[in-house]
């Protein structure tokens, strides 16, 4: 492996307090909890719908739900998946999980039966948290990947009692809302069977640093699952250098995390599952982005820290705007996965008082690898700098050994404590990600010469769409089963809301008519909505290579340009 240290430009950019190096970590992500239970524990550790959980609380729970789940089988390096959305038994079940030495695999609730089950296949967890919407898909699963245990949650049984007794009112909007919250289910062990244990024993063993935490899933560009190995280490420290980058904040009861990204997203996780819990935070856990109930918790307890994508701030400063709610008191937050428009973040900050500041991650990388200074010399249209003890380089994709000129365009490595060590179960892939002990990130950059780093083009074809990657060819072998659909290529085209739309250019059969309807009606039966092409474009023929591979860079330059 090499020794060579590139310069970090970088360094002298970053704001006042921020460290250029951080120590190395040591324990295990249990450990995050164990600290603010012992710093705080009268403190407010976890909001939901107005319920409050204490850190005292908090640890409680999450050392019986660990017995609980040690008596249902559950042993030190197994994988457990958990499917469910943000709710206070989400955070229990992933820390008891990870007590045990267990490894979390984290699961998208709304995916379709064929997407968790492909997952499921390539993990093969025989033990499940699901939530009680999901559980009949997980049952409906072939006989060799059902589970051994499937624990079942519902959700509103962490609400306040005011507010599951008027989800239970025989009116039609309560109907509704209960429905859309909860099913009943059977043949499950219920959560509360399993909090209802004895609190695990103290000598049972904690996992080791490096032991592996967490199986995420990236969508690659075959579109075949795949899971980033994430461990202890790696999400300690990324969780760290969230810490160090902003230290205006301090630590303790007076810290507000949002938690209105999903937790099982890698960004999601690090900075309200991780980041937030080893602050000693409130965090305020919504089920779904809802601007109202945001702009309702924002009247007592505004977010110091609100982790978001572009679409979610521009939501809440027109809701914040419309309904008279001021988003004052909102400190930081941090935006990522798509780009920052600067048009959105002039009305938000004046609006806030606060600072709205870009960053970038990757699932592979625990996520986050860089952001804007939360200082006056951010520079917009950039994602900022990398963070403490993050290592970059910029060379030439065709030979990733060379690194091009400074200021030039090439393609980011990167290396440091957060990224990882490769793909669950898939050592060909691992390899051809890394070179020389460097993660190859697949994004085309320029460091300008104060280190600020600027994301020119994507050699992967991944299409982000509000915040959520979408595998171009997983799509087209969706729509390419439609008895209309002859070729089809499916690309990202940009979109003011969501960053990137994903349009299919289709190649119709022999004389068949396009029937968008049809088609995307057929799509939604097999995806998940946010996959389901917006837009479907009848072409002649698709532009492809020597050897007949569809050149999808070439399609989306003709569907801009109308060629």
């Amino acid at each position: 492996m090499t020794t060579y240290d590139p310069p970090r430009p970088w360094i002298a950019s970053y704001a006042e307090g921020v460290p250029s190096e951080l120590d190395a970590v040591s324990g295990s992500l249990v450990d995050i909890v164990d600290a603010s239970a012992r710093d705080y524990p009268d403190a407010p550790a976890l909001q939901f719908f107005g319920r409050v959980t204490t850190y005292r609380d908090l640890q409680d729970q999450i050392s019986r739900a660990a017995e609980g789940l040690r008596s249902l089988g559950v042993k030190a390096g197994d994988p457990v998946a958990i499917v469910l959305p943000n709710c206070p038994q989400h955070i229990v079940a992933f820390y008891a999980v990870l007590r045990l030495g267990a490894v979390v695999v984290e699961h998208n609730p709304l995916y379709t039966p064929r997407e968790l089950r492909k997952q499921f296949e390539d993990h093969g967890a025989k033990h499940a948290i699901v939530w009680n919407k999901v559980v009949r898909t997980v049952q409906e699963f072939p006989s060799d990947l059902r589970v051994d245990a499937l624990v079942s949650i519902d959700v509103t049984r962490a609400m306040p009692a005011a507010t599951r007794f008027a989800l239970r009112l025989p009116i039609a909007k309560a109907r509704e809302s209960r429905a859309a919250l909860t099913e009943k289910v059977s043949g499950t062990v219920l959560w509360e069977k399993v909090l209802g244990a004895s609190p695990l024993a103290p000598s049972h063993p904690r996992p080791a640093t490096d032991d592996l935490a967490i199986i995420q899933y990236t969508s690659g560009t075959t579109g075949v699952p795949k899971g980033a190995s994430l461990t202890h280490r790696n999400l300690l420290a990324n969780a760290a250098q969230s810490r160090a980058w902003v230290p205006q904040i301090t630590r303790g009861e007076g810290c507000v995390v949002y938690a209105v990204l999903p937790m099982f997203h890698a960004y999601g996780l690090t900075l309200c599952l991780t980041f937030a819990m080893s602050m000693g935070a409130r965090l305020v856990l919504f089920p779904r982005f809802d601007p109202d109930m945001v702009l309702a918790v924002t009247k007592k307890h505004p977010a110091t820290f609100l982790p978001l994508v572009p679409p979610i701030a521009d939501r809440l400063l027109k809701a914040s705007l419309e309904k008279g709610v001021p988003l004052t008191g909102t400190d930081i937050a941090i935006s990522g996965a798509m780009a920052l428009p600067h048009d959105l973040v002039v009305p938000f900050e004046a609006e806030s008082g606060g600072y709205l500041v870009e960053g970038y991650g990757l699932s592979e990388c625990s996520p986050v690898l860089m952001a804007n200074p939360v200082a006056a010399n951010r520079v917009p249209g950039t994602v900022g700098l990398p963070l403490p003890g993050t290592e970059c380089r910029v060379v030439d994709p065709d030979n990733p050994t060379s690194d091009v000129a400074p200021g030039a365009a090439g393609e980011l490595l990167v290396r440091g404590p957060q990224v990882f060590d490769g793909y669950f179960g898939r050592p060909e892939e691992t390899e051809a990600v890394f070179v020389d002990g460097w993660f190859r990130t697949g994004d085309i950059v320029t460091i300008d010469d104060a280190g600020f780093v600027r994301i020119v083009d994507r050699i992967k074809e991944l299409i982000i769409t509000g915040g959520f990657n979408v595998a171009p060819t997983e799509v087209e072998n969706v729509l390419r089963q439609h008895p209309l659909v002859e070729d089809v290529a499916v690309v990202g085209l940009p979109d003011e809301h969501s960053g990137e739309e994903v349009v299919a250019a289709v190649v119709l059969a022999p004389g068949a008519a396009l029937d968008e309807d049809a088609i995307r009606t057929f799509a939604r039966g097999i995806l998940t909505p946010y996959k389901v092409p917006r837009r479907v474009v009848v072409v002649d023929e698709l532009p492809k290579s020597l050897i007949g591979k569809v050149l999808r860079r070439q399609v989306r330059e003709q569907l801009l340009t109308g060629s």
